[in-house]
Parts: C-alpha cells; structure tokens; sequence
C-alpha cells in the first residue's frame, strides 16, 4: 500500500505539491493525470526519495520513505521499478546487458544476474532479441526492455512515467496490455503517470487529477465515471467536437451524460415522456468496468421540444445541461 499523507513541496518559493493525501490499496493500476505543470513530475520524485518533501509524509507498506538514508533508503528505492518515457536505455548495451545492468550494479553475481535477464526478456515477450541493441529495435520493443529491466530487482511497485506517450496506438495497447498481465502475475502494484486519459480508461482501476499541486480528485475508475457531473468524467469520456452552423448554434442543444444508463434507454425514456430525441449531433458511448457510459449532445424537434426533453430527462435523474 502506498499512502502520502500531507505531502508539501516548495522549490525557492514556488509550491509544487500542496498537501496532498492519497491512498494506493497493493495491487491496484492507479493512474495519475494533470496538466504540465500539475505536480506530477514532483509526485514522482517524492515517491522514488529522489525529493525530500518540505512536510508529509510517503509511506510504502507503513514504511516513511522520507526518514529513511543511506543503505536503507537505496533499499527502498529497489522496490519501486521506474518505467520511463523513451525506455532510457543505455545505448552501448545489448537488451539483455541493459535489463542486467542494475542487478550487477547491486552487486549480484553475473551469472546470475544475466539469468534474471534471460527470464524477464522472455516474460516481457522479446526471448531472442537479447544480443539486440535499442537501435534495433522498435519503440515497443524498447519500451519492453525497460519494463524488464524496471522488473529486475523484484519490484513491488512498477511506477511509469508517461509509459506509452512516444508510441503509436496498436503499440500502446501492446504495452498496456503486458502492464496489466504483469500486474496479475507478479501482483504488484502500478502507478501510471499520465495526461492521456485513454489510457486511464483502458488500464486504470483507479485514477487521481493533479491540478496546480493538489489533489483535486481521487477515486475508483467507476465511481469517478457514475458521477457525471465531475470534471474528471468529462475529460475521461470527451464528447466529440463537432462544428455547428450558425443555424445550429441559433439552436438549444442539450449535452447528456450517461452512467449506467444506455442510449436505447435514453432514447425509450424520452419517448415514453413525450419529448423524443430528434437529432443527436455528437455522442462518445463506451462500457468500462462493466459500467455504460457515455456523453451524447442531443436536440428535440425544435427549441420548445429540446426544452421538455431535457425535464424530461432531469426528472428521470440523468444529468444534462444546455450545451450553449
């Protein structure tokens, strides 16, 4: 379990973190998102005793990294396994001399450190590109260099910085998909530091929003996303942008949110209320965790009928708003 606890951090006047509290339960993927400039680089340094936190604490397992020096805080690091963006690797090594380079750095024999190197390239999905140097491989493939090499001290925490960014869609479901693998096989627990909120809605049991140092949002991924009235749902489920004439802006148009609930059920309800839906103008609709969610910007036949169907929807507890 990670827990911070107050975590303040002032650089020379300027407040990065700003007492922020958090609970990981072991694990869990739980995904960190902000803007540039939102806390999470920090975050990150905080976590790994790269920074000292001006007050609060990081504790990992009831353990307060932040007490922590010398040999006992370098065994601290150990258990947490950084992924970084561009993987990071050391250019003059092969694959499996960059996954075995921390180990024979910690002192382990290199017979087997080497061996250790061999499995995790194997578990990682690259058995056989072991004598490869990055410059031969793909970014995906680097990418599993790097987790490997992030796995090699037995890590009970797999933190990624910006994991899959560099990377093109098929690739990121790749890599997304061997986090989540490892995770159910090694039960470790995954943080993932991104601004991309697809990746939260495909990985992330959990999810937390950085904003200006603070934490202005954490919960379950589902119970974040039932809450359509949060900012946070909203960036997780955007709705697409679509161009209105200027006949269309002229127009009441209503932005609904659903949780639970299905278009087909929107659509029976609005009915059934007498204020049919006449036209949807955009809609973003997708099930995550079991949960169907979705954003849809919808009109009745005219502005009077746009009117009734959004009571009709408010009354029926479904969250909509004029979209103008």
């Amino acid at each position: 379990m990670i827990t911070l606890t107050g975590l303040t951090k002032e650089f020379a006047g300027t407040t990065a973190l700003r007492g922020i509290d958090l609970q990981v339960d072991a694990g869990l993927i739980h995904g960190i998102v902000g803007r540039s400039g939102a806390g999470k680089s920090t975050l990150i340094r905080c976590l790994t005793g790269l920074e000292r936190p001006t007050s609060g604490t990081v504790e990992i397992d009831g353990v307060d990294v932040t007490e922590l020096r010398g040999a006992a805080l370098r065994r601290a690091r150990r258990n947490i396994g950084m992924v970084f963006q561009h993987a990071e690797l050391l250019s003059a090594k092969t694959a499996l001399q960059n996954i075995a380079h921390p180990l024979l750095v910690a002192g382990v024999p290199k017979k087997e450190a080497f061996a250790k190197a061999e499995s995790l390239l194997e578990r990682v999905g690259l058995e056989g590109r072991g004598d490869s140097y990055p410059a031969q491989l793909s970014g995906g493939q680097r990418q599993r260099v790097g987790i490997a090499r992030a796995l090699a001290a037995d890590p009970q925490i797999l933190l990624c910085d910006e994991p899959t960014s560099a990377l093109d869609s098929t690739t990121t479901a790749q890599i997304l998909g061997l986090i989540r693998q490892l995770r159910d096989e090694l039960g470790i627990t995954v943080l993932i530091i991104t601004h991309e909120m697809s990746v939260v809605r495909e990985i992330c049991d959990s999810v937390t929003l950085l904003a200006e140092g603070k934490n202005m949002k954490t919960g379950r991924l589902r119970d974040i996303l039932a809450d359509p009235s949060s900012p946070l749902a909203k960036d997780l489920i955007p709705l697409p942008s679509v161009p209105l004439t200027q006949e269309g802006q002229e127009r009441r148009t209503l932005e609904v949110s659903l949780a639970g609930t299905s278009a087909a059920e929107l659509f029976a309800l609005a009915e059934s209320a007498g204020a049919p839906v006449a036209e949807v103008q955009a809609g973003t609709l997708e099930t995550i965790d079991g949960l169907e969610v979705g954003r849809l910007r919808v009109r009745g036949a005219d502005d009077a009928a746009t009117g009734r169907l959004g009571k009709a929807l408010a009354d029926a507890g479904i969250y909509c708003k004029e979209a103008r």
